[in-house]
């Protein structure tokens, strides 16, 4: 890079690979994949996505509204409550809304189905097994406020209820999937005859280079088998973007204390890579090594540029000294960042830009000043 400015980089070569596969998957497989805006939002690049899938899965009122106006196609939309004020413009922009709960379902069924009769209606249920190990991402864990549970299920489903949406894994191999299957089968079959599609949900990581992908599609293909008149709906979420783009940063300073060097960058963990202390989980640093200890020549912690005393991460090793305006590139840093980055601290939010088939990089947005006040305006 030739400036000092902070940038997400997204590579159009990498995404267009990561489509394909996922959409070779679907063929093979006999599936709906659609792109999850929790783990990507970029809606600038959706005219590339459209090349691929036609649908995509929305949490909230503006994801809804993202996916009606940006995508061009109404949403599978899930949230784990849907309010007054907001349900009708969500319903209007849906082509399916899943509810968290029975009671969320007897309050507002009939009033999405008078907004958008051709609406259809899930029930999110919950399988009681995921093999997330991060507390923060377990969405079965016990005191989960995410889904229906088995002993809560009446023997005939409400009126209405056309499927089911479950979901319980984070990044996961399909030999995970493998297992979560049979607990999903185990307790809720005995309604499978009472619907016409099931969603699997997000975490299915089939883009990472040591995937299953064989085992899924035979996975999928067997549930076929069994239940022939359910279609089949997944949302890879991380998968679309995965290794598609990095996020450029610079040194500003470094500082020592009690023999630990930290680069303080022009960037932050807490507000620009907020998944690293959350899973948490240490970033790939092109040139550099993960360590777990200082006793080494040109050990660094790396440090955010906000007030947060906990904005930092560490230990890396790399080549030689670092000083003063040395790039430090954070990569596969797209997924679950874009979407979560925030101005805390009002510090300088990195740009966005895209690099095309051609080697060519289009901006794709820079912030400025007005931004930051606008989000208090």
């Amino acid at each position: 890079m030739n400036n000092m400015t902070p940038i997400y980089i997204l590579d159009e070569k990498a995404l267009r690979r990561n489509l394909q596969l996922i959409t070779q998957v679907a063929e093979r497989a006999d599936v709906e994949m659609i792109l999850a805006f929790k783990a990507y939002a970029l809606w600038k690049t959706f005219p590339i996505f459209k090349e691929y899938i036609k649908s995509t899965t929305a949490s909230s009122l503006y994801e809804a509204r993202m996916a009606f106006e940006r995508f061009g196609a109404p949403a599978h939309t899930y949230s784990p409550a849907y309010t007054d004020d907001e349900v009708n413009v969500i319903a209007s922009c849906s082509s399916h809304l899943t509810f968290n709960s029975l009671s969320q379902y007897e309050h507002l069924y009939e009033r999405v189905k008078q907004v958008n009769p051709s609406l259809s209606i899930g029930l999110r249920v919950n399988p009681e097994y995921s093999e997330v190990g991060t507390a923060l991402y377990n969405p079965c864990a016990p005191g989960t406020r995410f889904g229906v549970g088995v002993d809560k299920m009446p023997a005939q489903l409400p009126e209405g209820i056309d499927g089911f949406h479950c979901h319980c894994h984070c990044e996961s191999g399909s030999d995970v999937f493998q297992r979560t299957l049979v607990h999903i089968e185990e307790k809720f079959s005995p309604w499978f005859s009472q619907i016409k599609w099931i969603n699997f949900g997000g975490g299915h990581l089939m883009t990472r280079a040591d995937y299953d992908i064989e085992l899924l599609v035979d996975l999928l293909n067997g549930f076929h088998e069994r239940y022939p008149w359910l279609h089949v709906i997944m949302e890879p979420g991380s998968a679309f973007a995965w290794q598609t783009g990095n996020l450029h940063a610079h040194v500003v300073d470094v500082v020592e204390d009690h023999g630990i060097k930290t680069a303080i960058l022009d960037v932050s963990f807490t507000c620009h890579m907020p998944d690293c202390l959350e899973m948490p989980y240490m970033p790939v640093v092109t040139g550099a090594e993960i360590t777990d200890t200082m006793d080494t020549p040109n050990t660094y912690r790396l440090g955010g540029n906000s007030c947060l005393s906990g904005d930092f991460m560490g230990y890396w090793r790399f080549p030689g000294p670092l000083k003063a305006g040395d790039e430090i590139i954070f990569e596969d840093m797209i997924h679950y960042t874009t979407v979560k980055t925030n101005m805390f601290n009002g510090i300088t939010h990195p740009s966005i830009a895209i690099r095309r088939l051609d080697g060519q990089i289009d901006m794709l947005r820079a912030f400025s000043y007005e931004d930051y006040l606008n989000r208090m305006d």
